[in-house]
């Protein structure tokens, strides 16, 4: 990505005409459908929002300042990227934390290699990994009064890496997707029905990181039916509990 050499002044925004704007969203892919028309909407009322000539002018070489900005960091992270991706490529567990349906742009299994590391005696339960990653509620109970809150004293980074791979994992795993699903019909929130679809999955990766296996979703299939498991009931039957 470069940087352009010149930037639209609102005059110029509205003399270019809707084609134009339409080719300018898509070319720097912008175009997404819930913001589409408001920017269109936008550039047709681009000369009321014209100031003086000095205010555009000094705007401009701001905008300007800040694109090459952009570039720079772009670029830094970009090579942070190919590094990261390549450490995760040398190490010896990539081949089982890129078995868990994930997609395709590399970020979400060396996240999880990262915060789980080799160390096989650090977990010795998937309880406590669950409690690490915060996906466990801390449960209080005084006399007749039980309550569970969320568990703030944990990784965070492990709790966000978690939380984003239960979030993608929905459109890439139909029965996580059923199970996400389920919680949000039983009335809980989008970060709450997460959590609980995290704490499931750390139960699957803590005996994959155990046993050092790859995700077979097969071998989950056939532990869902000897176990009798509802979410499998719902995914044969397509329909809520």
């Amino acid at each position: 990505m470069g940087v352009p050499s010149t930037v639209l002044l609102p005059a110029e925004l509205k003399k270019a005409g809707k084609r134009k704007w339409e080719n300018f969203l898509h070319v720097h892919k912008l175009a997404r459908p819930e913001t589409y028309e408001k920017r269109l909407e936008i550039f047709s009322r681009a000369t009321q929002m014209i100031g003086s000539a000095p205010t555009t002018s000094a705007k401009r070489l701001l905008a300007l300042t800040l694109s090459k900005m952009l570039v720079a960091l772009q670029s830094q992270l970009d090579d942070y990227r190919e590094r990261i991706q390549k450490l995760y490529n040398d190490h010896p567990d990539n081949h089982w934390f890129g078995s868990l349906p994930v997609s395709q742009e590399g970020k979400t299994a060396p996240r999880l290699l990262a915060e789980l590391g080799s160390d096989r005696d650090r977990f010795d339960t998937p309880e406590a990994l669950q409690c690490i990653a915060g996906t466990a509620p801390v449960r209080f109970q005084s006399g007749q009064i039980q309550k569970c809150y969320l568990r703030r004293a944990c990784n965070k980074h492990l709790r966000n890496a978690i939380h984003w791979f239960s979030d993608t994992s929905r459109s890439y795993c139909s029965w996580a997707a059923i199970y996400y699903k389920q919680k949000r019909d039983e009335g809980k929130t989008h970060a709450c029905a997460l959590r609980c679809l995290g704490q499931r999955w750390l139960k699957i990766i803590w005996k994959m990181w155990t046993t050092q296996k790859p995700y077979d979703p097969q071998l989950h299939q056939q532990n869902q039916v000897r176990h009798g498991s509802w979410v499998l009931q719902l995914q044969t039957t397509g329909k809520s509990k």
